[in-house]
């Protein structure tokens, strides 16, 4: 095992509103700093995190045309290690920002993207 799933991001154009909505549907406690990202924390076994995207396009369901925009956060106690483990899984590296950030973005071999989380 190299991580622990730590959230699952959906990108929307409001986050508070959506985090709000889920908040209803399934319980939880919205944690909101005013940002670009919004959590929804609660009993459910992992964060629903909810991500401010310019220019937002909903997904089309059931076509194929449009992307269903989400992302899942593993939470890693080393990131070069786990980078490295990942990669030789199969992963790509999509950004790093040459290791100023706690995180790292990934690709899967179907091309889902994925972020390392150092926690």
């Amino acid at each position: 095992m190299i991580g622990t799933l730590q959230t699952y991001a959906l990108d929307c154009p409001d986050p508070g509103a959506l985090a709000a909505f889920y908040a209803e549907l399934v319980g939880g406690k919205v944690e909101d700093d005013g940002g670009e990202w919004v959590e929804l924390v609660g009993d459910f076994g992992t964060t629903l995190s909810f991500q401010r995207v310019a220019d937002y396009r909903a997904p089309q369901w059931p076509s194929q045309d449009g992307p269903q925009q989400g992302h899942i956060d593993i939470g890693v106690t080393d990131l070069d290690a786990a980078q490295t483990q990942v990669l030789a899984l199969g992963a790509t590296l999509l950004e790093d920002w040459e290791g100023q950030k706690s995180w790292r973005v990934f690709a899967d071999p179907a091309g889902h993207p994925f972020c390392l989380c150092a926690c």
